[in-house]
């Protein structure tokens, strides 16, 4: 199995029309919804080079309130993410999958799993829904992509996630080839459980 090079695969956001740039501009709208709302603390799983965040926190009027921590384990693709991150986000080379990365960084408003559950199994993505209760603080927004390839997982994805205290805000993608998940948490606090394992890529 050829390895994934992930550095080249943020090349597809630069390309108009692409399934993924037409994601990316969704999920920047949410992001940019749930700054709006309040988010103050929020925290990126497998954040890449942060372009779903970055961008949208640097043109927003709340930019200085909010605090960010990135999650990313190829030192490459998050020293691009560091080089743009502003005052008050941390970009951190390490295992997103783990919930020991989040520490001080939890509870958070907006959780962002992005670019995850294509490249894991369905026990994993139940499990990280099962575990996400964790990282949010009540009232928190998870976004969240899966693509549409078959079978269309997104369905069974939203059913996972409100056996798991969380309520459907929106379901994007229909007809396309990605899928975008809003999900708020409704439940209590829980707390952080260290050594955790979420996820394991597949590919």
């Amino acid at each position: 199995m050829t390895r994934q090079d992930w550095m080249q695969w943020h090349d597809a956001y630069d390309e108009p029309g692409s399934s993924l740039k037409d994601r990316l501009d969704v999920v920047r709208a949410w992001v940019g919804r749930a700054l709006d709302e309040g988010a103050s603390r929020v925290v990126s799983m497998c954040a890449g080079q942060g372009r779903d965040l970055l961008p949208v926190l640097a043109a927003h009027p709340r930019r200085g309130q909010v605090r960010a921590r990135l999650v990313e384990l190829d030192e490459r693709i998050a020293a691009t993410a560091r080089a743009a991150a502003p005052e008050g986000v941390e970009v951190v080379c390490g295992d997103a999958s783990v919930t020991d990365a989040y520490a001080g960084a939890v509870p958070a408003d907006l959780v962002l799993a992005c670019g995850i559950f294509g490249n894991i199994t369905d026990d994993d993505i139940r499990r990280t829904a099962a575990t996400l209760p964790r990282l949010c603080a009540p009232g928190a927004m998870v976004i969240w992509t899966r693509g549409r390839h078959a079978p269309d997982l997104v369905p069974a994805i939203c059913g996972w996630f409100e056996e798991c205290g969380f309520e459907r805000v929106a379901v994007e993608g229909e007809g396309t080839k990605y899928g975008i998940g809003v999900h708020r948490y409704a439940g209590p606090p829980v707390a952080l459980e260290p050594g955790t394992r979420m996820f394991t890529f597949v590919r």
